[in-house]
């Protein structure tokens, strides 16, 4: 591996200037096509400086950007190996998910080396030293007990802690014996549509645009999805009508990106407070870069809101752990479905959450990649508007994606054909029209936060050109 024969990478092949972009091209290309594959150890830095005759800095720059795209990581007293299981650079699979659910695949074969697709936070970023150092702390004072079939409704550390965090950074109003531990939102939801279901509810309101997880989910508990707009100042309640219950994204509005005006909320909690329910999806409102975010909805009436998170976006969405805090008169209900579903939430995983949860570590973390992602976002949102001024980006300087649109185009955009020219040129992202049940106005929705500042600029450069290209289907 190390020496002249690693990856071909030639003294006199260095160029003059750009030294640390060629080198993480190089890395990242040999990581695509499979020449670096998953567990490959790199050199260590100083040796490959050597061996180039370049500075240390130049190749630990290199590695701390590969880093940040997670295509590698460093091992203490092991060094720096490649991590990435799968790259963009080859064709996209043919179903992926995200929060708007199982989308269709964009027309043709792509091959995409920068993926946009939104919901995914920087993975690169999980703290797995305080994981490790959390789970070790468990596992030697966990009792016999703690490991066998416990409270369905979850694990009391876990709960406990919640109730005290959540309170704290969402102004949630909860007791540890109102907090529902679930595989996260999507069985939230999925349990809410049984009970709701079981109680005679046949219709329930979701957000147009919104998430397409969601409607799924519900829909597959026999619910029939009902669209309702969404504008500048997020869902409008007006539009409710005689609709029993609502599915609401109000601190950071899925896709578009607004915030839910303090009119409609006043509005929406009179609605509810009429025998109705609101379930409010909190699923990024830790990511509010300009301000502090909205207070939940359920801390302004606990009674008539359901409220559901998870780590998807604080942590990773691999950990399967949320939570779920309804009204008083549905937790019976929601916990035998719970128990019925799969006994209860795996014990280990909450017992390591309330750890780092009682130790200040997920908000060290949050504090952490809050600035990466506002980096992102300013990154990505400075390359559009320098590249095509004309590019409008949506909703509040929060979460992991944006929302653009081109106001030049106007509504006759086919959003599904710019996004499958803009996937032709490498670059993964989602048309707006996907996340819709009503045609609407299009765009691309856009994540940032799980890609590096360098890639994001060109992504931006490679929209930019796409968009001032007349339509493969305007002849």
């Amino acid at each position: 591996m190390v020496g002249t024969d690693f990856l071909q990478l030639r003294p006199e092949a260095v160029p003059a200037r750009g030294l640390t972009d060629w080198l993480v091209a190089a890395l990242r290309s040999a990581i695509d096509d499979g020449r670096l594959h998953t567990g490959a150890l790199l050199p260590p830095t100083r040796v490959l400086a050597d061996d180039l005759d370049v500075s240390r800095g130049v190749v630990v720059e290199a590695y701390r950007r590969l880093a940040e795209e997670g295509l590698v990581t460093a091992r203490t007293s092991y060094g720096t190996v490649v991590t990435a299981a799968f790259r963009p650079g080859r064709p996209a699979p043919p179903h992926r998910h995200s929060p708007g659910g199982f989308l269709p695949r964009l027309p043709g074969d792509h091959v995409i080396d920068i993926d946009l697709s939104p919901g995914l936070p920087d993975l690169s970023a999980f703290p797995r030293a305080a994981w490790l150092r959390a789970e070790r702390s468990v596992l030697r004072h966990a009792s016999a007990t703690s490991l066998g079939y416990g409270d369905p409704r979850g694990a009391t550390e876990l709960r406990t802690a919640l109730a005290g965090w959540l309170g704290r950074v969402r102004g949630v109003r909860a007791d540890p014996d109102d907090i529902l531990v679930v595989g996260g939102v999507a069985q939230a939801l999925a349990l809410l549509g049984h009970v709701l279901r079981g109680r005679g509810l046949s219709r329930i309101a979701v957000e147009d645009p919104g998430s397409r997880g969601a409607r799924e989910a519900l829909a597959y508990c026999g619910l029939t999805p009902v669209p309702v707009p969404v504008d500048d100042e997020g869902l409008e309640v007006d539009a409710l009508r005689a609709i029993e219950a609502v599915v609401l994204t109000p601190a950071h509005q899925f896709p578009t990106g607004v915030v839910l005006a303090p009119a409609r909320r006043a509005a929406l909690l009179e609605w509810a407070g009429q025998g109705r329910l609101i379930i409010e999806d909190d699923y990024d409102a830790e990511y509010r870069y300009d301000r502090a975010p909205v207070p939940a909805l359920q801390a302004s009436a606990p009674e008539l809101v359901a409220h559901t998170g998870s780590v998807s976006k604080t942590l990773a969405p691999g950990m399967r752990i949320g939570w779920l805090i309804a009204p008083r008169d549905l937790q019976d209900d929601l916990v035998l479905a719970k128990y019925a579903n799969d006994l209860g939430s795996p014990v280990l995983p909450q017992l390591v959450l309330a750890e780092l949860l009682g130790k200040g570590e997920i908000d060290r973390h949050i504090r952490v990649t809050r600035v990466r992602h506002r980096t992102r976002r300013d990154a990505l949102v400075q390359a559009l508007q320098q590249a095509c001024p004309a590019v409008r980006v949506q909703g509040v300087a929060a979460g992991l994606h944006v929302v653009i649109d081109f106001p030049e185009h106007g509504s006759s955009l086919d959003d599904v054909d710019l996004a499958t020219r803009v996937a032709a040129s490498g670059v993964l992202t989602h048309p707006l029209s996907w996340h819709r049940i009503r045609p609407g106005p299009p765009g691309l929705v856009v994540g940032y936060a799980a890609t590096s500042p360098d890639r994001l600029r060109e992504a931006a450069r490679r929209i930019a050109a796409v968009s001032r290209r007349p339509s493969s289907s305007s002849g």
